[in-house]
């Protein structure tokens, strides 16, 4: 059964809420209250809509942040973990690393060693396709 638009139109509205407060401390309350819907109803139509749980949604964003964060900027794990809304290091770490395969610290190092490569090493990165395409080959 179709989901009526003015629903449709709030659950968007929601996830548009949580894309623009993420690092926040956000829980399902406040997000279903942007939906002007029950905290139950909301979860099994955003489930449905985006076939992810609001909160497994909202991890993804905080983790994507996360890892720019960590291959940009010099922060530090602690002042990434706080920027991106989690509340304690520990669990920050445990879920990106259940997330990503990798600590953070380690994820950082590893994309600090692949942009001195690029520096290093341009044409690496670069598809052979494309060298052969436009003759940049010496």
């Amino acid at each position: 059964m179709p989901l009526a638009t003015e629903i449709y139109h709030r659950i968007v509205s929601a996830k548009v809420y949580i894309d623009d407060n993420f690092q926040e401390a956000i829980d399902l309350d406040k997000i279903a209250g942007q939906a002007c819907l029950s905290r139950f109803h909301f979860h099994r139509l955003f489930t449905k809509v985006y076939k992810i749980t609001p909160h497994q949604y909202l991890t993804q964003k905080r983790i994507n942040k996360a890892k720019d964060l960590l291959y940009k900027q010099h922060l530090t794990v602690t002042e990434v973990c706080n920027e991106v809304g989690f509340e304690s290091i520990g669990s920050f770490s445990m879920l990106f690393k259940k997330e990503i395969g990798f600590a953070p610290t380690y994820y950082r190092n590893m994309a600090w060693l692949k942009q001195q490569q690029v520096k290093e090493q341009p044409r690496q990165f670069i598809p052979h396709c494309f060298i052969t395409g436009y003759q940049l080959e010496k």
